[in-house]
């Protein structure tokens, strides 16, 4: 098998790139980096260091790269049999219209073997939203090629990744924690599902990544905006801050509330579930920098992400949500020049206010009570 994925970074190299290629699938990477890029082709292999209660480093081979502007890329979106992601939701609508050219080509040829599509990003549904992005680029003739010959398969995945360690000079090396998971919607697939490591297949994804959304992405940028207020330079400094600890616990307890409700969870599980995430946070072997996580705030503040879609899930079922309306007030604390989402963030609450922002990028009420209770949070922080 041959997969072309999109993001060579740390999460494409560190998590799915590797797990494809420990599958024994022959994986080009594609990235704009060309320091990156280019040390693949010459190298076709890369170092990754698992870090955990033992510290292993695994050599990944059998891949090599092209620049993702190149129209080497349309040859090979022709002619693969997986297409994976892991760019960010900005990036996917870039790269849209390239991966579109490629299935025009691939039709063209008449290349009818199966070829699966899946976008492993922090977003819900992803893969269904990157596919409504490609068809916009497709003729008609194209569209109804790929909707018999090509899966467009949306997942939920979970590796904590940080940046590369300081003084590191290897641009390939990488550092993962130990705990990955990336399950994959099984009825999105053509053809037969193929067999790899580390991909879990489930009829029921919406359950699952709404879990890791509700209690790993919830907790872990929480962790960030309190680690801010309270100092700290990383999740692991924060999380063993015992008042941010609580805070923390006590919002996933909360968005956990829904997801029993939701979708059956068994409560104990999901008890052992949250401490396993809390033990993450603080593994020592992982720099994972606050203003890292904390990035790209109105992302995090819309009604389909990691505060909003929890909280309105509390509300839905009249379920305790205090914590993590703490954690939606502490959004506005942060501040980050670096960040254009955070100064646009910073920019609209200086001229609008605390309400007008919120409900302008949350889709919240701007007369609703939750609203006025995360004034008032936000003003207790303050």
């Amino acid at each position: 098998m041959k997969a072309l994925h999109f993001g060579a970074g740390n999460i494409g190299r560190g998590f799915i790139g590797k797990l494809l290629a420990d599958a024994g699938i022959h994986v080009t990477f594609a990235d704009v980096n060309e320091t990156v890029v280019n040390a693949l082709i010459e190298r076709q292999s890369y170092p990754v260091k698992i870090v955990g209660e033992d510290c292993v480093v695994e050599q990944v081979n059998n891949v090599t790269a092209v620049n993702s502007t190149s129209s080497d890329i349309m040859d090979l979106i022709a002619n693969v049999d997986m297409v994976t992601t892991a760019v960010g939701p900005t990036v996917l609508k870039i790269i849209s219209k390239s991966v579109a050219q490629g299935i025009e080509k691939r039709f063209e040829a008449g290349n009818t073997a199966p070829l699966n599509i899946i976008a492993c990003e922090n977003m819900v549904r992803g893969t269904s939203q990157f596919k409504e992005m490609v068809f916009e680029h497709l003729s008609e003739e194209a569209k109804a090629f790929a909707q018999e010959h090509i899966g467009f398969v949306d997942s939920a995945v979970d590796r904590i990744v940080p940046p590369a360690e300081e003084g590191e000079t290897d641009p390939l090396a990488v550092t993962v924690e130990t705990f990955s998971e990336w399950i994959v919607d099984q009825t999105q697939f053509v053809g037969k599902i193929p067999a790899i490591k580390g991909m879990e297949c489930t009829d029921n994804l919406m359950a699952f990544v709404e879990r890791k959304l509700f209690t790993l992405n919830t907790g872990h940028l929480i962790t960030a905006y309190l680690g801010v207020l309270a100092g700290h330079e990383t999740i692991k400094d924060s999380i063993e801050d015992s008042a941010i600890c609580a805070d923390v616990q006590a919002a996933m307890q909360e968005s956990g509330e829904v997801l029993i409700r939701r979708y059956g969870f068994d409560a104990e599980a999901h008890a052992a579930y949250i401490k396993k995430i809390l033990n993450r946070f603080a593994n020592p072997y992982l720099r994972d920098e606050v203003d890292r996580v904390g990035r790209q705030p109105i992302r995090k503040l819309s009604p389909q992400d990691r505060l909003i879609k929890p909280l309105n899930g509390t509300i839905e079922y009249g379920l305790p949500n205090s914590h993590l309306i703490k954690g939606i007030a502490a959004a506005f604390l942060y501040k980050n020049d670096d960040d254009p989402q955070a100064v646009e963030l910073q920019a609209m609450f200086a001229e609008q206010g605390f309400a007008k922002t919120l409900a302008h990028y949350s889709e919240l009420n701007v007369d609703s009570e939750v609203v006025t209770l995360a004034h008032e949070a936000y003003l207790a922080l303050k």
